[in-house]
């Protein structure tokens, strides 16, 4: 499959499912390969339009006419309330009618739908997992709470003679009768919201299908639904029993003691639906249509391969050298930094508190700059660290390589602990390539993304290391006033990578002196693709979403204001 189709999986011929797809009908619409193209269009009932896969779903898909069946209805007739075609307009039938564009009121439709979309997803549905969490943290402190009354009756029978063993077990039998309808009461509560929670997500799989699609009826038909799960199930409040002494052996039976009755009640108030005022959003900042070179600096290095951040007016840089440098934005040296072991860097990242790391691939060490003193903060065997960033946690993301440069994984370290290893797909495939250039970067989101090179994908996993995307890049696109028809020269090998305050991924194209803007799920925005960029390598951008260019063969750093 050419590779600029598509950022995602192999798509299949809808026909045959078996060939990969070259081809789209924007009418049908269905994925077609080559083979198959002629037999879908032998249907000359319909006006078909089988286009390039790249250029799919570039028309909308509008309902043919009831009337003219050679024609596509791109109109509503509000008296009659159906679809219109152009001769319909005209037509002495719909004479004085009033009409609407049916991509208007179908925009106007997703809107809303998107609307519900994101309150089922990010109030209704978070709610409930909220209220899933409850339940099952209430379901989990059963047996202690019931070991723990077990124990106190127990406890109190030891102190009677054996003549009341009998009434003791008898209220052992109690306790577990009355555990297991507390656990049953639960259980069915538990499956109940479950079920709630599974309907709303399937609606907000079907609103996020319609927002895909390109055709009108399946948008206008589409039914809201959010209202029936806006009313929050009642809260089932089971109360333990106690058990109550009675130290008056006079009569075993009676005073032995007993436990009380479990309360079983539902709450209508007892949960809180989420406000999406609740969820926190960095405010929108929209790309420039015209991207700014403010500054560059020459690091004095023959190659540079790095640049991090340690405020808005100061970088870090490494190069081929044992030296590492701290420049401020007027190109001026402020401190430098030789390596422990006299080694080149492979690295460099800013902690959150401000402290300069780097790997060591000689030592297979990862170091740590405090007050212009070097620590060892990780020593591996068997593996070798590479490249590294540090997470808004403080943690550190270490990418590392096998001896035998067979294999690769990202390590997260808290200190000098190893807390998370991720290296493989669902499926116990290996995520990332062997070897080779692999810079990683923490996204807003707290997405873990690393710009393999060797495999030329950009690797996206989720904070638990659950793969997302693979973006492998894009077709040619003509990106406005400033941008040009982008013809590439070579194949997508992504480098440096960074990520900014809307969680957008951007990755430094080396071979083709450019970088790609991605949104957090991996979709293509555009290129930056001026300034003189050549050779681009590391990334990083500032507090301020300035982005800092390191070009390797140059040994400058560029900052270039693109939003």
């Amino acid at each position: 499959m050419d590779p600029r189709l598509s950022a995602q999986d192999i798509i299949r011929c809808t026909v045959c499912k078996d060939k990969i797809v070259q081809m789209y009908c924007n009418l049908c619409p269905m994925n077609l390969c080559k083979d198959c193209v002629g037999e879908h269009i032998s249907d000359v009932s319909k006006k078909h339009d089988v286009v390039p896969l790249a250029l799919r779903r570039s028309k909308l898909v509008y309902p043919l006419c009831q009337t003219h069946s050679e024609e596509n209805c791109e109109m509503l007739c509000e008296d009659c309330n159906i679809p219109a075609c152009p001769k319909c307009v005209i037509s002495p039938t719909h004479k004085r009618h009033h009409f609407k564009s049916l991509k208007d009121l179908m925009n106007s439709k997703k809107e809303n739908i998107e609307k519900e979309r994101k309150r089922l997803k990010e109030t209704v549905y978070s709610t409930f997992e909220e209220i899933v969490t409850d339940i099952e943290t209430r379901l989990a402190e059963i047996d202690g709470k019931y070991e723990k009354l077990t124990l106190e009756v127990t406890k109190h029978g030891e102190e009677w003679h054996r003549e009341i063993d009998k009434v003791i077990e008898k209220n052992k039998e109690d306790i577990n009768d009355k555990k297991n309808q507390h656990r049953d009461a639960l259980n069915q509560h538990l499956n109940d919201i479950k079920k709630l929670a599974a309907d709303i997500r399937q609606s907000i799989l079907e609103t996020e299908d319609i927002l895909q699609s390109k055709e009108v009826i399946k948008s206008l038909s589409y039914e809201i639904k959010s209202e029936k799960f806006t009313k929050l199930p009642s809260k089932l409040i089971v109360k333990f029993p106690e058990f109550t002494e009675n130290n008056n052996r006079d009569q075993c039976s009676q005073l032995f003691g007993s436990l009380s009755s479990l309360s079983i009640t539902t709450k209508e108030d007892g949960y809180t639906m989420k406000t999406p005022e609740a969820v926190s959003c960095p405010p929108v900042k929209p790309l420039l249509n015209e991207p700014e070179l403010i500054t560059t600096i020459d690091t004095g290095y023959d190659k540079v391969y790095s640049v991090t951040c340690l405020s808005d007016e100061e970088i870090w840089t490494h190069g081929k050298d044992k030296i590492m440098k701290l420049y401020n934005l007027q190109a001026k040296l402020l401190k430098s930094i030789q390596s422990k072991s006299g080694n080149v860097p492979r690295d460099i990242a800013v902690t959150r508190t401000g402290d300069l790391v780097y790997t060591d691939r000689d030592t297979r060490t990862v170091n740590i700059v405090k007050n212009d003193q070097i620590q060892e903060v990780i020593r591996l065997q068997g593996w070798v660290p590479l490249y590294i960033c540090s997470t808004s946690s403080g943690d550190l993301l270490v990418i590392m390589v096998s001896d035998d440069n067979k294999q690769s994984k990202v390590v997260r370290y808290s200190g000098s602990t190893e807390k998370q290893t991720i290296q493989f797909d669902s499926e116990s495939k290996p995520l990332y390539s062997s070897g080779g250039l692999k810079y990683i970067s923490e996204n807003r989101n707290l997405d873990i993304c690393v710009a393999d090179y060797k495999a030329s994908a950009v690797v996206v996993v989720n904070q638990a290391g659950k793969l997302r995307f693979r973006y492998i890049g894009h077709p040619s696109t003509f990106m406005g006033s400033f941008y040009h028809f982008f013809f590439k020269k070579e194949s997508f090998y992504p480098c440096g990578i960074t990520t900014d305050s809307q969680s957008q991924i951007l990755t430094a194209d080396r071979d083709n002196d450019c970088i790609h803007i991605l949104d957090q799920d991996g979709q293509f925005l555009r290129y930056i693709d001026i300034c003189g960029l050549q050779r681009l390598w590391g990334l990083c951008v500032d507090t301020r979403d300035n982005l800092f260019v390191a070009e390797h063969d140059g040994g400058r750093v560029k900052k270039i204001k693109y939003m």
